[in-house]
């Protein structure tokens, strides 16, 4: 077993118990307190699901988001918001009537916090790598590109996609029956601008040339796209790719370098 597989191993174990007795405190916390051997007092067994839930949070973040704050904004928010929802259902046992909204106040003020964090990174939490090109250095944490390549006739077509940048060239991750793969593989011209998720362009193309990848090559492109989108490209478009496998073939990485002379 390797030191990393090791770790993440033991942080998923940490991540899996402190959630179950999370959400134990909070369903049903007489049986939590009659287990533990303490006097029962269901607010602050609530108060301690609470408290797990967060570091659980935290613990499953830490595995997939690369900023540390980030991450501990994320595990104090949960933890914020789900200990105001306790005082407001535990008005009856006690408490005052203004602990729920100064809690609930703190957890929006982390929210928001984490909102502003989140913003910084350009909304990207994985791991980056730092740019060889100044050509690909506004892509290092730029989240969705507008990728236009050329038809047949030349015209130009255009679609966002999630780009990872590694040194001197960047990885794009497509499907082999996609309009943009055919075009591709007639002519690798192509052009990337930093967009939206939607594909509006918010800054300057570039000209590029892109290379279908196979083998170890196509193996290290996909890594990379983990890397940096871990949800994005670490479950969703795998699942989605795989769920269609039949209708748009399977998946293909392509490596994008930039080209001054392309058109």
């Amino acid at each position: 077993m390797t030191r990393s597989l090791y770790v993440t191993l033991v942080t998923l174990l940490g991540a899996v118990l402190t959630g179950v007795a999370a959400v134990w405190c909070l369903v049903a916390p007489g049986s939590f307190a009659d287990f533990v051997e303490f006097p029962r007092h269901a607010h602050f067994v609530h108060d301690l699901g609470a408290f797990q839930l967060g570091l659980a949070v935290s613990l499953l973040l830490a595995l997939t988001w690369a900023d540390g704050l980030a991450t501990a904004l994320g595990g104090f928010f949960v933890a914020n918001a789900v200990h105001a929802v306790n005082h407001a259902g535990d008005l009856d046992l006690g408490g005052r009537d203004s602990d729920p909204w100064l809690i609930g106040a703190m957890a929006v003020l982390v929210g928001a916090a984490l909102v502003v964090r989140l913003r910084q990174l350009g909304w990207v939490v994985g791991e980056v790598s730092v740019a060889a090109s100044p050509a690909l250095t506004p892509f290092v944490r730029q989240k969705t590109v507008r990728l236009t390549t050329y038809r047949r006739d030349g015209r130009p077509g255009a679609s966002p996609v999630s780009i990872a940048v590694d040194g001197e060239r960047a990885f794009v991750r497509s499907f082999e029956k996609s309009l943009k793969t055919r075009r591709l593989r007639r002519d690798p011209r192509a052009v990337i601008a930093p967009s939206t998720g939607r594909g509006r362009v918010t800054g300057d193309g570039v000209p590029a040339r892109m290379r279908l990848l196979h083998g170890e090559e196509e193996r290290h492109a996909a890594r990379m796209l983990r890397a940096k989108h871990p949800f994005l490209h670490g479950f969703f478009v795998p699942l989605t790719h795989r769920l269609a496998r039949s209708r748009t073939g399977r998946t293909v990485h392509f490596e994008l370098v930039p080209a001054t002379g392309a058109e």
